[in-house]
């Protein structure tokens, strides 16, 4: 007699397999360059590796304090303070994490509760969503217009209910590339004046801004510092994005309640990682350069890409290029990006995905975050569309 299985109704019965794992995967089985998913494919300097393995063989291999180690959130507090002028206490304010990811689901999980409204930008980076729903909230979804991607605080205000918890807010922006502007932290601040909405804001990006402009962090702004949840990623700053960790900035209220949950969803994020970081994040230069390298690579790109009928679009951060194929062909993204990397061995991301309701806009999302060969390489191919 077989052995009879629990029935478990989904708690995310729309949800399948990412699509970075899909793209990446279809590039892995045609040979095909991979310009879909968000990572590297070169390496941090051997410096990094080199202070890893000097804390293992020290015999820091044990758990590290549930917050993170001491010297690392005294060195985020320092850097954090030089960057932006706030000033967080590392004791009570801030919080290593297992990556951004994680510390942006902690951050919905102590905030959300059934029948609560969070604010999500779209197109948005897909864990947003179901984190929400994951915790009983409603997802209630502001636009970011084709082609320039700029928030409609009009809009979004027409939004805002009595349920509203939370926004979430992300700039540098993926996929888009749009950078916030200080209008738009302002505009954030009036919108939650007076409320008890929280923000959580996705800063993952925050090195890697474009011509001059400056990364407008939620902690640049006493009124938004003081009830937001800011993150930010190790992995996207010192190209280890499979190291998994990040961390997060909040008041000692709201980093009481994060901690709370965070204590038993990673408890604690591994010791030599956390060591070495402290003592790397000594050296400004290795985040502040940051900008100048990828915005090279961004010209590069956007240059090689010319020969190609594919139109880039406005990029003034992150290390992701949108381009648009109006005029091109008819497809569907997702299509128009499965048969490029089956018939050209080039992948990308369609947009769509970013969407609940895709608003069938001709665009794809290139990762530039590639050695200068690789990306000339899939520029020379993409020229033959």
């Amino acid at each position: 007699m077989p052995a009879s299985r629990p029935a478990i109704p989904s708690r995310l019965p729309d949800v399948g397999t990412t699509i970075f794992t899909v793209m990446s995967r279809l590039a892995a089985e045609h040979d095909a360059i991979n310009l879909s998913q968000g990572f590297p494919d070169y390496s941090a300097p051997p410096l990094l590796y080199d202070l890893v393995s000097k804390h293992m063989r020290a015999g820091s291999n044990q758990y590290a304090p549930m917050a993170g180690v001491p010297a690392l959130r005294e060195a985020i507090a320092a850097k954090v303070e030089a960057l932006y002028g706030a000033r967080y206490d590392p004791e009570h304010e801030i919080t290593v994490t297992a990556g951004g990811t994680q510390a942006i689901y902690t951050a919905i999980t102590c905030l959300v509760r059934p029948g609560d409204e969070v604010i999500v930008f779209e197109p948005a980076y897909d864990s947003y969503a179901p984190s929400v729903v994951l915790n009983g909230g409603k997802v209630v979804r502001a636009r970011l217009a084709y082609p320039d991607y700029r928030p409609d605080w009009a809009a979004v205000r027409r939004l805002v209910t009595p349920r509203t918890r939370a926004v979430i807010v992300n700039t540098p922006h993926n996929p888009s590339g749009t950078t916030w502007t200080q209008a738009d932290l302002r505009a954030l601040a009036r919108l939650v004046d007076g409320t008890d909405i929280a923000v959580i804001a996705d800063e993952v990006y925050e090195h890697i801004v474009f011509d001059g402009l400056r990364h407008e962090s939620c902690a640049r702004y006493p009124e938004l510092a003081a009830r937001s949840f800011v993150v930010s990623s190790f992995g996207k700053t010192y190209h280890v994005t499979g190291w998994k960790i990040g961390y997060v900035l909040a008041p000692r209220e709201l980093t009481t309640e994060f901690r709370r949950a965070h204590q038993f969803v990673v408890f604690t994020v591994n010791t030599p990682v956390q060591l070495a970081l402290a003592e790397y994040l000594r050296d400004a230069s290795r985040y502040l350069e940051l900008g100048a390298f990828y915005q090279r690579k961004r010209d590069l790109f956007r240059a090689a890409l010319s020969a190609s009928r594919l139109r880039p679009l406005s990029c003034t951060g992150t290390y992701f290029q949108l381009a648009s194929y109006a005029g091109l062909t008819d497809e569907p993204d997702a299509a128009l990006a499965e048969r490029l990397t089956r018939e050209l061995g080039v992948a990308s991301i369609p947009v769509s995905p970013f969407y609940e309701e895709p608003p069938g806009e001709p665009v794809l999302r290139f990762c530039f975050a590639k050695n200068d060969d690789t990306l000339l390489r899939a520029c020379e191919r993409l020229a033959r569309v």
